[in-house]
């Protein structure tokens, strides 16, 4: 065939289907790519094909577009499979994650990624991984899955341990998103930077990074980020969310340690125990740590999302500007063979050298015809690596639970979270797994339960 065909597994995302979407049909070999649109939930299924039948007109794309209840189906003939989806969604299972944890006296902002959230989380999608896995190799095993599912680690690292023979990727939009920023809080033009990155998912950090002189030379721009964020000018446009979120935490470990983490301040305060502390509001307040930050985005975000659907609706035409996500550099990367080079979630298999052989990193990664080929790194800072291994401590544990069905990992996991372990003595933490569990009836692997 001379059209790829993409099919999208939690398509009633729509507006995350409207951007990935939106950037394959700027790509003129994509243009005429079927698309299939899969979903569990009917109502959503149907608010995308709209969306997405007048994004197409509207990009003067040929494809076509098929809805389907059954993830089979969708599979048939794929080349590429985009999976996003919340496995219990804001309600109930979020709402779950922050309040048992509050009633156990353990603050969180975000809880997608790491932590008791993190741990939950994972739990109950990476089944629903597992069989997408199971269905590509039965039905499109050629095909190339490009994963955006939090936890990206725990989740990318459980499906190629059970399923080697998948050709995935994990992509996250914070390495290339954190260097616009950066560029913004410095007043320069982020096509003049040049870095180099590598880490864990939404822990890795810019080894290098650089800016283009008017002399055509490349100077470190380290030195003046520091020098601005201690002169007070930055971090100019931290201030995002109705003003709830401050962009001190990674500026003030950026002081500490040298280089700058990729992901946000309301992340990476939860995945380390200095900032969120029992009888510590200080701490809150001197880094504007955004308590329960995520509840309070799915409130605002559902919301918007009545308010935008109105305007699909009504409108004639819908047309996006390319975003800085990865999907669709892949796909056209590997269909037409152009290579281009992104920053993957993919197994560590000699690429850095001071993290555990097998576990996640993310690292640069080159794209064309031969598919995704990930870079070698070597070592890391050995600081850097360090405070990385706390991190992969859980979610080694965490995927040996779910690989082995060994419940007692999933307390082990979530005892040697950094944030937890800071706030909860061992017991706490036992009670709180418990709680976690038991409010999670009917979204968990039967195995928790037993």
């Amino acid at each position: 065939m001379n059209t790829p065909k993409i099919t999208f597994i939690g398509a009633g995302s729509t507006i995350f289907v409207k951007n990935i979407l939106g950037d394959v049909f700027h790509k003129p070999a994509l243009k005429h790519a079927q698309i299939a649109l899969m979903d569990i939930d009917e109502t959503r299924l149907a608010e995308s094909q709209i969306v997405v039948s007048k994004l197409m007109e509207s990009a003067g794309a040929e494809g076509t577009i098929t809805c389907h209840l059954d993830q089979k189906e969708a599979l048939q003939g794929a080349d590429f499979v985009v999976v996003a989806f919340q496995i219990g969604g804001y309600e109930p299972c979020t709402v779950t994650d922050f309040e048992v944890c509050k009633r156990h006296g353990l603050e969180q902002t975000i809880a997608d990624t790491l932590g008791p959230g993190g741990i939950m989380r994972s739990l109950r999608t990476i089944p629903h991984l597992w069989q997408i896995c199971e269905d590509m190799t039965e039905i499109c095993p050629d095909a190339t899955m490009l994963n955006y599912v939090n936890p990206m680690a725990m989740n990318t690292w459980a499906m190629y341990a059970k399923y080697p023979n998948i050709k995935q990727v994990g992509l996250c939009h914070s390495v290339q998103g954190t260097a616009e920023e950066l560029a913004r809080d410095l007043e320069i033009d982020y096509r003049d930077l040049r870095f180099t990155c590598a880490g864990i998912n939404h822990m890795a950090y810019y080894l290098t990074l650089e800016k283009k002189t008017e002399q055509g030379e490349y100077l470190d721009i380290y030195p003046d980020l520091l020098a601005a964020f201690e002169s007070g000018k930055a971090p100019k446009p931290g201030i995002h969310h109705a003003g709830r979120c401050v962009n001190l935490v990674r500026y003030e470990m950026f002081k500490k340690l040298g280089y700058f983490v990729t992901e946000s301040s309301e992340h990476f305060s939860e995945y380390t125990p200095y900032f969120i502390k029992p009888n510590r509001p200080d701490l809150i307040e001197r880094y504007k740590v955004p308590l329960d930050e995520y509840p309070k985005r799915c409130v605002e975000q559902i919301a918007a999302w009545k308010h935008d659907l109105e305007d699909f609706k009504n409108a004639d035409r819908i047309e996006v500007k390319e975003s800085h996500e990865y999907a669709s550099i892949i796909m056209n990367a590997i269909w037409a063979g152009v290579p281009s080079v992104i920053y993957g979630n993919v197994k560590n298999d000699g690429l850095i050298d001071n993290l555990p052989q097998g576990c996640c990193v993310e690292v640069a990664c080159l794209v064309d015809a031969n598919g995704i080929q990930p870079t070698k790194v070597g070592q890391l800072p050995s600081h850097l690596a360090a405070l990385m291994q706390t991190n992969v401590n859980v979610q080694t544990l965490l995927t040996e639970a779910i690989l082995t069905e060994n419940r007692d990992r999933i307390y082990h996991a979530a005892m040697l979270d950094p944030h937890t372990a800071a706030v909860l003595g061992i017991d706490e933490i036992y009670a709180l797994v418990d709680d976690l569990i038991a409010a999670h009836e009917g979204w968990l692997p039967a195995w928790v339960h037993q």
